[in-house]
């Protein structure tokens, strides 16, 4: 097991410390000095339980998929506001779909499954025990290759990019 540096505590204390201090609701000595202790503590601990570490090989990829996701994100509010107020026989088109992933990186496949999960009228609902297939629910499926295409050209592209 790899020894925590400095460098790689140092992030975590004070956050760590500020969640601790938030939850208390104190701002005693007594309260510092045990959640600084406790921060210490969890930081030094918390390498160990994650020993496969992410690298970000295109830090611009990822600003792309940043402006994408959060545009997506805007649509998809408005898509799924219009298919709730909407006629109801638009909310009669859910379905599931199954998508071949190439993504191989469990960073990667994590993020892809934010990245669903997060934007309205998506779900992540499986994926297959060797990661090679993954399966949505889509509030309103009407054409299922532009669901693959959003996935795999928006998304999972640039994720290799990112991490693989």
């Amino acid at each position: 097991m790899k020894r925590p540096t400095l460098r790689t505590l140092l992030p975590a204390v004070p956050l760590l410390l500020a969640i601790w201090l938030l939850l208390n609701d104190s701002f005693s000595a007594g309260q510092l000095l045990l959640g600084l202790g406790l921060a210490i503590g969890v930081a030094a601990i918390l390498p160990s339980a994650r020993p496969l570490q992410a690298r970000m090989r295109r830090p611009r990829a990822a600003l792309v998929l940043l402006m994408r996701v959060l545009i997506d994100v805007v649509r998809s509010n408005i898509a799924v506001a219009g298919i709730i107020l909407g006629p109801e026989d638009r909310r009669q088109r859910s379905g599931f779909i199954h998508i071949p992933l190439d993504l191989r990186d469990p960073h990667g496949l994590a993020v892809l499954s934010m990245i669903v999960t997060a934007t309205p009228g998506t779900v992540w609902a499986e994926a297959s025990p060797d990661h090679t297939v993954l399966t949505l629910h889509i509030l309103e499926l009407t054409d299922e290759m532009a669901w693959h295409r959003t996935i795999k050209q928006r998304y999972e592209r640039l994720l290799m990019e990112i991490f693989e």
